[in-house]
């Protein structure tokens, strides 16, 4: 009998396509067979109307499915096919998307909330939401690759997983209380009894500390709007100023924040990330100090819904670590680190496979600033041209650490690991690249990483013995824009306005506030901020003033610093600049935010996080337009001129935050225009972690009107992002040398 074999590639593994194949099946009348293997879902079908069923497949996948492609070929049945049956999985080469974790799906938090076994259970799933790329051991994703495996399915439940109607057909986590995972909580090491739930409730209410074992690690938790908690927390996980994210019901989200309709869209994603949302002066200072901004999430679990639903009003719900360091996963290791922390620990007895912390978005404009739970380790198309792209493993950087390998024509960028100094993070940036070369069967034939010599993936890469590509840390933020952009390989030369905190640049020197003009294959640099000594080294990045005082001096307001800093070691920091004394020139429009930052008082004399001066000066511009500063160039002389005449006039600081926004852009805008205009390039993609600044983003895409721009919205504008940028660039110089060759 003649047939068809379709092979559907994407994220079709956990998320319900063999059930839907199957329903779609007895739709069109086809017969045949649907099952997993590594490569994705392979169906060999007969009869019917095969056209229509083809078409269905992507026309009317599961909500958690992504179809990247439809593949057919003809095929001889040597015996006709009766019906339509969901095989077995197969094994094979591992070239599937793995469906990353779902948040609780509508069907089954209306189930834990109503009469029946699973009413208050907290972990209840379906196809449609779950544990997934947390509970994966390898592949195909069975039950039997998961650390689900430990709970023998019980009657019940197996006749839902073997059901094709059931929602929970072939859900690889499927369980209750008669068979599946259990929760309790933990007091000085021993079990509290009662319902965990309302012990948990109880220990927030009195003001204390939780820590709740969730899909990707532990979290802290304490009751958000009560202002010594928050601090409590504070002090035991020693991060006096960081903003925390807070989990909330969705319908107590307008007490305290004020949701766009564009944040609940995203606040309601499957992938349950922290979302960026106004707030409204009702929580704490503490919660969030100096944010415009509160960290939002909505309950991703069936046991947060459950404590959600306990408690009065919303929770801190933070990462289980010490502040730095990777969050807990195991309930040994909770107890051994987390025990300082915590007042009680909510626990369970289903292992989690891999860390994750939360993800961290913005909804308007759409942005990821820290891509890990719920959206990995979904995979991101190549662009043209990358069909033929090798194997290739990309290491990243030395901050905000991810690895992404290249295969088959898609990339897949790790989630966040952290910073590489940390001795746990280098353990587990070595196992996530042991984890994910398992996991995808991936044999890479080169490596890429930054050129910075004193980078540990640098030196990691070299110890390979494998092929190695440097690639300089900006042409990767570059590199990494256009591929998330799908820019073709032959797409010409974009001008790259790439702004960050520090990298090495390709002369040797310290770059971050750079107009480049290049590709995948190359780039040249056509501008920069004019260079500034970093006096003291990394020591300039923890203290915002020292940025100031070089920038002042330049700008013959010596004066001025004086003023500003009179018991500061000024005498001392002028003459290690003028001996270039562990003060290396530097353009890095990071510190420049930092040397602003510091005029207006904030946090002069120390950052207690990365990134706090700025986020804070970006705080304050919120709802305020003014002019921008003048540049002269790309020089901020004349900026400091204004803003000290600003100061000396009263203006308030949320002015003088606009203004410099505003001035930046512009002064970036205008050259990269030009290059447009001028015929030298197609376009302008904005990179580097100054880009994770809304107001920054806003300001220079007004500035390009008109203009074609590329932007990060699906991967890290930041550090984040880099593994990407150099995977594409050493698979563009292959690509290169093949055809040359």
């Amino acid at each position: 009998m003649q047939g068809r074999q379709i092979r559907v590639r994407g994220q079709v593994q956990g998320v319900g396509f063999r059930p839907f194949v199957w329903q779609i099946a007895r739709d069109y009348g086809v017969r045949g067979e649907v099952f997993n293997d590594g490569e994705g879902v392979l169906i060999r079908a007969a009869g019917g109307d095969l056209d229509a069923f083809q078409a269905a497949l992507s026309a009317r996948a599961p909500l958690l499915a992504r179809v990247d492609a439809v593949e057919a070929v003809p095929i001889r049945f040597a015996t006709a096919p009766d019906a339509f049956v969901i095989a077995p999985s197969a094994a094979g080469s591992a070239g599937t998307g793995v469906t990353p974790d779902a948040a609780t799906c509508a069907d089954c938090l209306a189930e834990i909330r109503s009469p029946g076994r699973r009413q208050g259970y907290g972990f209840t799933n379906c196809t449609h939401c779950g544990p997934r790329f947390t509970i994966l051991n390898r592949l195909p994703y069975d039950r039997a690759q998961t650390t689900m495996a430990a709970f023998p399915i019980c009657p019940a439940c197996r006749a839902e997983y073997e059901t094709p109607s059931d929602r929970r057909f072939h859900a690889q986590p499927v369980a209750c209380p008669a068979c599946g995972p259990r929760l309790w909580l933990e007091q000085g090491s021993h079990e509290v009894p009662g319902d965990p739930i309302t012990g948990a409730a109880r220990v927030l209410a009195a003001g204390g500390v939780v820590a709740i074992k969730a899909l990707g690690g532990f979290h802290l938790a304490c009751d958000a709007g009560n202002a010594a908690a928050v601090n409590l927390l504070r002090a035991r996980k020693r991060r006096p100023a960081k903003p925390f994210a807070v989990m909330s019901r969705e319908d107590r989200l307008g007490a305290f924040c004020a949701p766009m309709p564009d944040d609940l869209v995203l606040l309601r994603d499957p992938a349950a990330p922290v979302v960026l949302v106004q707030g409204t002066g009702a929580l704490p200072e503490t919660v969030a100090p100096g944010m415009a901004c509160l960290g939002v999430m909505l309950p991703a679990t069936p046991v947060h819904h459950l404590l959600m639903d306990a408690v009065p009003g919303p929770l801190v719900m933070t990462s289980g670590n010490l502040s730095g360091e990777p969050q807990a996963i195991g309930n040994d290791e909770a107890r051994a680190t987390l025990s300082a922390f915590a007042d009680a620990f909510l626990m369970h007895d289903r292992e989690i496979a891999r860390r994750l912390d939360d993800s961290v978005e913005r909804a308007a404009p759409r942005m990821v600033i820290r891509r890990a739970r719920g959206r990995v380790p979904g995979t991101l198309p190549l662009p043209p041209g990358f069909g033929d792209a090798p194997q290739v493993l990309a290491v990243g950087g030395q901050m905000k650490s991810a690895i992404c390998l290249l295969k088959g024509g898609q990339a897949l960028l790790s989630h966040h690991l952290g910073e590489l100094d940390e001795a746990l993070t280098w353990e587990e940036f070595l196992k996530a690249i042991a984890d994910y070369s398992a996991l995808f069967d991936h044999r890479p034939a080169l490596v890429a990483c930054d050129a910075h010599p004193g980078y540990r993936a640098t030196q990691h890469a070299h110890a390979m013995g494998l092929p190695v590509e440097e690639v300089h840390h900006h042409h990767a933020h570059l590199a990494a824009c256009l591929a998330e952009n799908l820019w073709p390989l032959d797409g010409g030369p974009v001008a790259g306005i790439v702004l960050d905190g520090t990298g090495l640049g390709m002369d040797g020197t310290i770059w971050g506030g750079e107009l480049l003009l290049g590709d995948y294959s190359g780039m040249q640099r056509i501008a920069h901020l004019t260079p500034a000594p970093l006096v003291g080294g990394d020591m300039a990045a923890r203290e915002p003033w020292r940025n100031l005082l070089v920038r002042l001096d330049q700008a013959g307001l010596g004066d001025l610093a004086d003023r500003l800093f009179t018991p500061l070691p000024r005498a001392a920091l002028r003459a290690a600049a003028r001996a270039g004394l562990n003060a290396p020139a530097c353009t890095s429009a990071g510190r420049l935010f930092d040397a602003v930052a510091a005029a207006l008082g904030l946090c002069a004399n120390r950052q207690t996080y990365e990134g706090e001066a700025a986020m804070r000066l970006e705080a304050l511009a919120e709802g305020v337009t003014a002019a921008p500063y003048p540049f002269a160039g790309l020089d901020p002389a004349p900026m400091f001129h204004a803003l000290d005449a600003d100061l000396a006039a009263g203006s308030p600081p949320g002015v003088i935050s606009a203004r410099f926004h505003a001035g930046l852009a512009h002064a970036f805008a205008a050259p990269a225009r030009a290059l447009v205009e001028g015929g030298r390039a197609r376009a302008v993609a904005l990179s580097g972690g100054c880009f994770q600044n809304a107001r920054l983003l806003a300001e220079m895409l007004a500035a390009l009107d008109g203009v074609p721009v590329l932007t990060h919205r699906e991967t890290p504008a930041n550090d984040g992002g880099l593994a990407l940028g150099q995977a594409v660039v050493a698979a563009a110089r292959h690509l290169s040398g093949a055809e040359s060759g």
